[in-house]
């Protein structure tokens, strides 16, 4: 089957064959000059239907009219204005505007390459902020920093292709953004409807202070210990690590030792079912403790609620406080200057509604699926928001680094839409075991396979590297194994296909149809050499629960269709891509393994379960037999 090429594939081989043009900014493209306007001149002249829009250090713009800009340079032309002092950035523009004359910009006659140029600019930007010099605290680069930045120049044809891709991944980001947008009002509604008390319903209205044990908060680190010591190992949660109802750690979260730790836990006493609350600054983002916080405590402004379990749910109690009537009764309860908090006697006397438990957990639950579904960066509507901008960002980078041999980015479009498939099946995937609790899936949409290599029993050694043979699959190993029966050379090992801990090997070629895909999930701390008349199934799932299902009368069903000869019966390994699984989640999977783990154990142990049992009686069976033929 021939593959049709992409038109950026077309173009890159008709007009750059042989590589692309390195050129200087400043030998392409036509710099422009600003406006010598102050601060308060801006804030003076600005006006909301403005038609001149005015561009200033940082993130400052305004709109005014043109007869009230003093000596006004206005750009008439699409341009790419450089943030040179303060927020170093690129910004397109394609209406009159102008700027302060501290900055600059480009333009050139044809619209496409200066589109071009903004992404060029952009995918660099972190270069220039590297290069930014420091005006006190303020962050700053001079003009040959852009003026000698060198830039590949492919042909018109190809600049305007892949300011075409690159525009439709942003258009398409804001759209999912805004769709996402929608949808959270939409949860916000439903959160509000739930959590508004009903006639028809049996609800107390409650201080919080009655219905919950404690509120606590953490310490502060000026008076009680250091942050970001050298022994600080433990996360010290601030407002910047709540995020979406959860708690995310990075680089940027401070550290604490252990010492630290200890007094911060003293006074924060956390424990699983207490509910975080963010106290100050940005007042009213929770999280609910969901496992043990062994690495972690939290600052002083943060609140840990701790609720009476038998009245207040505490998943309930974090969307309760999270709603938008509460949020105004934080506004109006803050006290402080420019960094707002609510103090404890506040929190305590807050009043809310408390149903019976059973109606706290239904709403809970309701709103933890709804809540899932938009914000689970795992399934739902975010997921394809990141994958849209990892995928923008990959070919942003990739379209606008060209090497010498521009053979490096032919079929990258057509490479980059089988990922993009990918990454939609499985938030597919995930979405539907959410819902159902499993999907139907082809193997190989969950797996990669491979043919085994090709050593035979005469290349085994006494001792060596490991390996396993295919036809040890059908005497020796079962669902899975850590240890190897046998060992091959290095220099066997080094030509031979390997098997990395928690694939499936698969023997493909057996004497009956039983036999033939009889497997076992190499479970073992190195790579195991295999052998042929194999299949290796590498994948992202379970590996003992695949295995178990390998065994199963579902995938036998399957394989008997699949496998073919006479004497020797076969199953062709792509062929094993189509088999159908209905796989369930990674949680239940593993929760499935657990008990086919007890009961694997119960009828194979030889020192419990069925085997003993039936050693004991074959023993007494044996002692009654003796006694009787004894005369």
């Amino acid at each position: 089957m021939v593959t049709k090429m992409s038109k950026l594939d077309e173009l890159i081989k008709e007009l750059c064959p042989n590589g692309v043009e390195h050129k200087k900014v400043k030998d392409c493209y036509t710099r422009l000059k600003g406006t010598p306007i102050t601060a308060g001149k801006m804030k003076e002249i600005e006006a909301e239907d403005g038609e001149i829009r005015i561009f200033a250090g940082g993130k400052t713009v305004i709109d005014a009219y043109e007869e009230d800009i003093p000596n006004a340079n206005i750009i008439r032309v699409p341009a790419v204005l450089v943030q040179s002092r303060g927020v170093i950035d690129a910004v397109y523009y394609d209406k009159p505007f102008t700027f302060k004359n501290e900055m600059w910009a480009y333009t050139t006659d044809e619209q496409v390459s200066v589109k071009y140029l903004y992404y060029i600019l952009k995918n660099n930007v972190e270069f220039f902020r590297t290069a930014a010099s420091g005006m006190g605290s303020l962050p700053q680069i001079s003009l040959p920093v852009t003026e000698e930045f060198v830039i590949p120049v492919p042909p018109l044809a190809v600049q305007r292709e892949i300011v075409r891709i690159l525009d439709n991944f942003t258009e398409l980001t804001a759209e999912l953004t805004a769709e996402l947008t929608a949808r959270k009002k939409q949860y916000e509604y439903y959160r509000e409807q739930l959590l508004t008390p009903m006639s028809n319903v049996q609800c107390e209205m409650c201080n919080l202070g009655d219905v919950v044990q404690s509120v606590h908060t953490g310490l502060n680190p000026r008076q009680f210990f250091q942050l970001n010591t050298e022994d600080a190992t433990n996360y010290y949660v601030t407002i910047k690590e709540f995020k979406g109802g959860n708690l995310h750690f990075d680089e940027k979260t401070d550290r604490i030792n252990d010492d630290a730790l200890r007094l911060c836990n003293n006074r924060s006493n956390l424990e699983v079912g207490d509910v975080l609350f963010s106290g100050t600054g940005t007042i009213g983002e929770t999280y609910v403790i969901e496992d043990e916080p062994v690495n972690w405590n939290i600052k002083e402004g943060v609140y840990s609620i701790k609720p009476k379990h038998k009245i207040l749910f505490s998943r309930y109690l974090m969307h309760y406080l999270s709603t938008k009537k509460m949020h105004e009764k934080y506004e109006l309860l803050a006290e402080g200057g420019t960094v707002k908090s609510i103090s404890m006697k506040k929190m305590n006397d807050l009043e809310i509604a408390v149903p019976p438990l059973d109606i706290q957990k239904k709403i809970a639950d309701t709103l933890d699926n709804f809540d899932a579904i938009c914000s689970d960066l795992k399934i739902g509507l975010p997921a394809e928001i990141e994958a849209r901008k990892l995928q923008y960002e990959y070919y942003r980078d990739l379209l606008l680094t060209f090497a010498e041999d521009s053979s490096q980015i032919v079929n990258v479009e057509r490479e980059r839409e089988r990922e993009r498939a990918k990454v939609e099946r499985s938030a597919e995937i995930k979405l539907i075991q959410y819902v159902f609790g499993f999907c139907p899936v082809a193997l190989g949409e969950i797996a990669t396979i491979v043919r085994g290599g090709n050593f035979q029993k005469k290349d085994f050694s006494e001792s060596g590297k490991p390996c396993i043979h295919y036809g040890q699959m059908y005497t020796h190993f079962g669902i899975h194994t850590e240890e190897p029966l046998t060992c091959v050379s290095a220099d066997t090992f080094a030509k031979s296909k390997q098997a990395v801990s928690g694939d499936i090997v698969m023997a493909v070629t057996s004497e009956n149809v039983e036999d033939v895909c009889s497997c076992v999930a190499w479970l073992g701390d190195e790579p195991i050499a295999v052998s042929g008349h194999t299949a290796i199934i590498h994948h992202n799932q379970n590996a003992k629960y695949l295995s178990y299902w390998f065994h199963s009368l579902d995938f036998y069903a399957q394989k008997i269709k699949l496998a073919h000869g006479t004497k020797v019966i076969e199953v062709t390994p792509d062929k094993l891509n189509n088999i159908i699984i209905n796989l369930p989640s990674l949680s239940e999977q593993e929760r499935i393994v657990s008990i086919l783990d007890r009961f694997d154990a119960l009828c194979n142990d030889i020192t419990a379960g069925l085997p003993a049992e039936i050693e004991a009686r074959k023993q007494q069976y044996e002692f009654y037999r003796d006694k009787l033929l004894t005369f």
